[in-house]
């Protein structure tokens, strides 16, 4: 098991049996906000009253669920909070208000990725919204508590919402009857930001993992009075969010925060920075903020948005020209020696993860091609594309060159380096990053003993009218392309689904339901009799004995032996993840 201790601020945040048990408070706290955007038709006037350990939450019902928006779950991390590890929520008298979203966590919403940035956005931003099933009373504690699901954006480490309309989870706990937790994190140099070691005269980053603990800590704490079970607590992210599972799935301090875990395109080959690099980045940051990195009070006096505009343009540039893919999250967590000892990969290889934990893990099958066309506007010649593959793989690009190139016979190159490594500045491509990688994780992860289900979501199951409305898709190839059928709100996405494309989006909700209430994804076991209706996937856990069969999502749903192997043992031979 990696090692890491949290340095959470205050006592009802550390990680011990008392503090998940403590009594109820009842002090005062202001929400503060005025947006009342809320995602569908509901009643605020006679919504749903809880008690938590830390006052009283009034919610509202809707057509699928009772949602309680923008809980708190920490102080806000503004003024001297700022760059601190996140603080115990501080009780309040009355009434919190939870009928509408709290703004995002602070972010740049502009350039190609405008359209999905949130409306509002504030350094205080550490809220959590919760989706209980319409059918349970909260007045009265429930016989049978309900397994709850908790949802980490992805972003990049930069980007994102817990309350972005995609990820509507009112949808998949009605029909899966779990209670749904959606959380946000501080994200960019807000999140991680590294100026130094000391904690009392530097920003020491990681802000944003801890930050996903003490939500996780919340959730255990509080949960039952929602009708969830703490003790059967599922995390589940995409991109970013996977990779803050893989995180958590490695780390020592947040074993006792979850059961299981779901993470969907992981980019396992995307690294951690250095200590080294971080402060790197921290002293570019500074400079760019017109202060220095030892500068405490200069940085510390920074408005939001002075902050915001340094870490943009601090994120243009390279940190160390010989991991040329950092450019692809150049905020994020690092390896601080504390939390985190080694990169993702490494930990699942070396067996240093939870093995008593279910994991379903898997990745779409053409999520880098987008990102490369959305990057490289114009045709790349051979030519260019040796080059870039060169300035990523170094000594091996004439290995990766011999093995890619023959299987594109475009004189445009772009479609080949998506299937090879590049990525756009928010999420990342296929092969080298996605794929690949995910399958030796899993292999490793299940030759340990771990109980492992592994897919992959196919492209071919759509067509080009199915995902034009989303901006991260080209055609109908998507990096995040499961998630409007994950969470069936493809209503946002202004397009409807044929009647097998929406079999497939029920029964992938039924299968993740599953895994959330039996730890197995083709367990008919406590379903909720919609899920029972669309039969089950029959999903085989992955191990060698089996054949090493994972699921193919796609509307002709089915397990197979493997998923691009020839290529993925290509990779394992050269040995770079």
């Amino acid at each position: 098991m990696a090692r890491g201790e949290p340095v959470f601020a205050g006592p009802a945040l550390r990680l011990d049996r008392s503090a998940l048990e403590s009594a109820q408070n009842d002090i005062s706290k202001d929400s503060g906000y005025a947006s009342r955007t809320v995602l569908g038709h509901g009643s605020a006037q006679d919504g749903p009253q809880v008690q938590t350990k830390y006052g009283m939450l009034k919610g509202l019902t809707v057509d699928k669920a009772h949602i309680f928006y923008g809980i708190p779950f920490a102080d806000p991390p503004v003024g001297e909070r700022r760059w601190k590890p996140p603080a115990a929520v501080t009780p309040w008298k009355g009434v919190h208000d939870c009928t509408f979203p709290r703004p995002a966590c602070m972010q740049a919403c502009s350039g190609p990725i405008s359209d999905e940035c949130p409306a509002k956005v504030s350094e205080d931003c550490l809220y959590l919204n919760i989706f209980v099933p319409l059918d349970i009373d909260l007045k009265s504690p429930l016989l049978k508590p309900l397994p709850v699901m908790v949802w980490i954006h992805g972003g990049d480490f930069i980007a994102g919402s817990a309350s972005k309309p995609l990820y509507d989870g009112r949808f998949i706990s009605n029909f899966t009857h779990t209670v749904v937790v959606s959380l946000e994190y501080r994200l960019g140099a807000f999140g991680f930001l590294v100026s130094g070691k000391n904690p009392k005269i530097s920003a020491t980053g990681n802000y944003g993992i801890l930050d996903q603990q003490a939500a996780l800590l919340w959730v255990q704490q509080n949960i039952a009075v929602f009708g969830g079970n703490p003790n059967r607590v599922t995390i589940f992210g995409e991109s970013a969010g996977a990779q803050s599972v893989s995180l958590h799935l490695t780390l020592q301090s947040s074993q006792l925060l979850f059961q299981q875990a779901v993470s969907q395109s992981l980019p396992f080959s995307i690294p951690l920075k250095t200590r080294h690099e971080a402060l790197k980045l921290g002293k570019h940051f500074a400079k760019l903020a017109n202060c220095t990195v030892k500068d405490w009070a200069c940085l510390r006096a920074l408005s939001a948005q002075e902050v915001l505009a340094a870490q943009v343009k601090a994120g243009s540039k390279i940190v160390n020209p010989f991991r040329f893919l950092e450019i692809f999250e150049t905020w994020g967590p690092f390896m601080d020696m504390v939390l985190f000892k080694e990169q993702p990969i490494a930990a699942f290889q070396k067996g240093h993860w939870q093995k008593d934990k279910p994991v379903l893990l898997g990745t779409t099958s053409e999520e880098g091609v987008i990102f490369v066309y959305g990057v490289f506007t114009k045709p790349v010649s051979a030519l260019e594309c040796s080059v870039y593959t060169t300035a990523i793989f170094k000594h091996h690009a004439l290995h990766v060159l011999h093995k890619y190139i023959p299987l594109y016979k475009d004189t445009d190159r772009r479609t080949m380096l998506a299937q090879v490594s590049l990525a756009p500045i928010l999420l990342q491509l296929t092969d080298y990053v996605f794929v690949c990688p995910t399958r030796r994780a899993a292999r490793a992860m299940a030759s340990e003993g771990g109980a492992v289900w592994l897919y992959v979501f196919d492209h071919a199951m759509a067509d080009h009218r199915v995902w034009a409305g989303l901006s991260f898709c080209y055609g109908h190839v998507c990096h995040g392309a499961e998630l409007p059928l994950l969470f069936s709100s493809a209503s946002v996405a202004n397009f409807s689904l044929t009647p097998p494309e929406q079999l497939l989006a029920n029964r992938m909700l039924c299968s993740w339901g599953a895994f959330a209430h039996s730890a197995d994804p083709s367990s008919p076991a406590q379903q909720t009799p919609f899920c029972q209706r669309q039969h089950p996937l029959p999903w085989p856990r992955y191990s060698n004995p089996a054949g090493w069969l994972m699921m193919n999502l796609t509307l002709r749903s089915h397990a197979q032996p493997g998923f691009r192997d020839q290529l993925c043992d290509f990779w394992d031979k050269l040995g770079l993840y």
